[in-house]
């Protein structure tokens, strides 16, 4: 513990954190970037690999570049404002790929496709904490920093950050707000007035939304992944039903379930399933109470439905429906995926009962952080 060690950062891994090799050994350290010679100080150490502190850029590299937000490196929100835009995408498909290889056993051919996003000003949904001024919780701890701006914010967002104009509602230290276009909801008050209720539009639609219910925090780039799922859906048997698991608010099936003859929504959350129902009003629909390891009573196995998608939370999808799906599951299954390790093992898991991976492509729904959303397609006996 506290040895230096210095070399020139390869890659970054998961998480955000640059590799370099020291002595035989793979050392992570955050705050640096691939091509960047530098030093550091071992601050946890294990028998294959070690963590380290930045102690000094000895020499930079090129996909440096400077972070605009001053709260950068102090706020835990953002890790990869140093990096050019252009880097954080291609390391991204790195980790991807590597995730793939390594966990799934599956070697992707050719360059992953990546659909960026605009870098700044993307982020509608935030969360902010504390009683008196309002912040975000600072990088590994529960300290809060105060802040009067937030460059990944929306317009609306920043705006209200800058006024000081949020608080939080009584009896809370943490609340989210939400805003798009003409649309600003909040757990909290915003501006001495209190909503939480609201409609989104999006691709066309109005979708309701509640700002204490969990909706993507990217408008811009959620039409463009609901464009894939139209996509994935060219492929699938329309004279069946199709399924949207863990649905949300039930965005997907909106835009999905007109091209079949119903669609069963699949959600944990009561308050989501609520809104789901009002999202696809019109529409053919079943809802169901998610079980914990679905396969939920009274829903039609997955081999009945011509097309699923399915947006598991980072854990990824529960043994009981892997196997489920790799026993017998739709000709055309669309996996939503916030986690490239999970998505990974789910995917060996899933090619190893008889679906074919006929694509996947990243979405960067989080520029300047390393959180990674991927769309991965399987077809049935392909």
């Amino acid at each position: 513990m506290g040895e230096l060690v210095s070399g020139p950062v390869e890659h970054l891994a998961a998480g955000g954190a640059g590799i370099l090799t020291f002595q035989g050994k793979r050392i992570f350290m955050d705050g640096v970037a691939p091509g960047d010679t530098v030093t550091g100080r071992i601050t946890v150490e294990n028998r294959r690999w070690a963590r380290a502190e930045l102690v000094e850029v000895v020499e930079a590299s090129p996909l440096r570049t400077h972070p605009p937000c001053p709260f950068y490196g102090s706020c835990g929100g953002c890790s990869l404002q140093h990096l050019t835009y252009e880097a954080q995408i291609a390391e991204k498909a790195l980790i991807l790929r590597d995730a793939f290889t390594r966990l799934g056993g599956i070697n992707l051919p050719g360059d992953i496709s990546f659909v960026p996003s605009p870098p700044w000003e993307y982020r509608n949904r935030i969360q902010l904490h504390g009683r008196g001024p309002v912040g975000f919780k600072a990088r590994k701890s529960d300290e809060i920093i105060p802040i009067n701006d937030c460059p990944v914010s929306d317009p609306g967002i920043r705006a209200v950050i800058q006024e000081a104009a949020a608080l939080p509602p009584p009896g809370r230290d943490r609340f989210t707000l939400y805003s798009r276009l003409d649309t600003l909801v909040s757990e909290g008050i915003i501006r001495g007035k209190t909503q939480r209720r609201g409609t989104v539009s999006l691709g066309g639609k109005d979708i309701h939304i509640d700002a204490g219910v969990f909706f993507q925090s990217n408008g811009i780039m959620l039409e463009k992944l609901i464009a894939g799922l139209l996509q994935a859906a060219e492929g699938a048997d329309t004279s069946l039903p199709m399924a949207d698991l863990y649905c949300g608010v039930g965005t997907f099936a909106a835009f999905l379930g007109e091209g079949f003859p119903r669609a069963d929504l699949v959600e944990e959350n009561p308050e989501a399933i609520a809104l789901a129902r009002e999202n696809t009003r019109g529409m053919e629909t079943r809802l169901f109470a998610q079980t914990g390891d679905l396969w939920v009573k009274g829903c039609s196995m997955p081999g009945d439905y011509g097309f699923m998608v399915a947006d598991p939370p980072r854990q990824g999808l529960s043994p009981a429906l892997r196997r489920a799906l790799s026993l017998k599951g739709p000709p055309v299954l669309a996996y939503v995926s916030c986690d490239p390790a999970t998505l990974a093992r789910d995917s060996g898991e899933l090619t190893a009962g008889g679906y074919h991976l006929e694509r996947i492509t990243g979405y960067d729904f989080y520029p300047q952080t390393a959180h990674i959303e991927s769309l991965a397609v399987f077809v049935r006996g392909a």
